[in-house]
């Protein structure tokens, strides 16, 4: 490569949703040749970047996302920022991620960094195709690459849930103490958040399954059981979820990061509508320390023990 020439970048925040994105995302780059950097996994620098740069109101996950953002300005030519709305009517996001490149953009306004957006709004005709075909026309590329690197990309993601969904049915079989975790991906995830916990349980000798892991299809069916009017879509698959592998578990950790609103009313509905199965409702937030959740979580594992008479 020449001095002249020059690859475009866009910069990929680790949080919210790119763990469910990433594959995609990368895929589609890749695919057209654009160079991706992802800012590194969260940490405490990160998380306090984010705090200063947040309302006292915003939810942890949204604090971690401006930190993972600020610390991709300058690195690329382009930070992309997805708006998500809906996929249609009763499935909705939450509205954080409809109004995130507005935030951003204001919260970022002094800087000199350009955002790209995947505009996915189907109620308004915007479905998931026209989004990537939009962000392949912004980056000056021709709308038959941006389709060919779309479908391809497609392909690789859902490849790759199909993996990791298969590798949570070998794990509901497994012989055990089996805990379901009920969660959003980016808090699940998250190496500052939601991950400690999944570690600690395997410490433990306990299998943790993910109720956000099942044949998403499925799972908003199943959701119906639990709540036919719950309109968020990722809450409706975590729903669908536990209905599909209730059965099978010994016990549901409830995990959430504070003040989430749509989280605090399903969680509410849970603890409500699930019977017979322990529960453990835990909500991280910035004080957090691992000491507090790990000692909530070996009480949580001993009472499960002691009911199953393995204590």
């Amino acid at each position: 490569m020449t001095m002249e020439q020059h690859t475009t970048a866009v910069g990929l925040p680790r949080a919210m949703l790119y763990y469910r994105y990433h594959t995609l995302w990368s895929a589609f780059f890749q695919e057209l040749g654009v160079e991706t950097v992802v800012s590194e996994p969260t940490n405490r620098e990160i998380l306090e970047q984010g705090t200063a740069l947040a309302i006292d109101e915003a939810c942890l996950s949204l604090k971690i996302y401006l930190g993972h953002v600020a610390a991709l300005v300058g690195k690329c030519d382009y930070i992309l920022v997805p708006r998500v709305s809906n996929f249609g009517r009763h499935r909705n996001m939450c509205t954080r991620f409809e109004a995130m490149p507005d935030l951003v953009g204001n919260v970022f306004r002094g800087a000199e960094q350009k955002f790209l957006t995947c505009d996915i709004d189907v109620l308004e005709k915007k479905d998931e195709e026209s989004a990537f075909l939009e962000m392949g026309r912004v980056l000056g590329l021709s709308a038959k690459a941006a389709k060919r690197a779309y479908k391809q990309a497609k392909k690789a993601e859902l490849a790759q849930y199909r993996v990791r969904v298969q590798k949570q049915e070998a794990l509901s079989r497994r012989e055990g103490i089996r805990i379901l975790i009920a969660a959003h991906s980016y808090v699940a995830e998250d190496p500052y958040m939601g991950r400690a916990v999944t570690d600690y349980l395997r410490q433990s000798g306990v299998i943790p399954l993910r109720a956000d892991l099942v044949d998403r299809e499925t799972a908003l069916k199943r959701s119906r059981e639990l709540s036919p009017t719950c309109k968020w879509e990722i809450s409706r698959e975590i729903l669908g979820g536990i209905a599909q592998r209730r059965d099978q578990v010994d016990g549901i950790i409830l995990l959430s990061a504070f003040p989430c609103g749509p989280d605090a009313m399903v969680n509410e509905l849970i603890l409500r509508r699930v019977r017979g199965v322990p529960m453990l409702n835990l909500v991280l937030d910035s004080q957090s320390g691992t000491a507090g959740v790990e000692t909530r979580l070996e009480s949580f594992i001993d009472i499960i023990r002691f009911k199953e008479g393995k204590l």
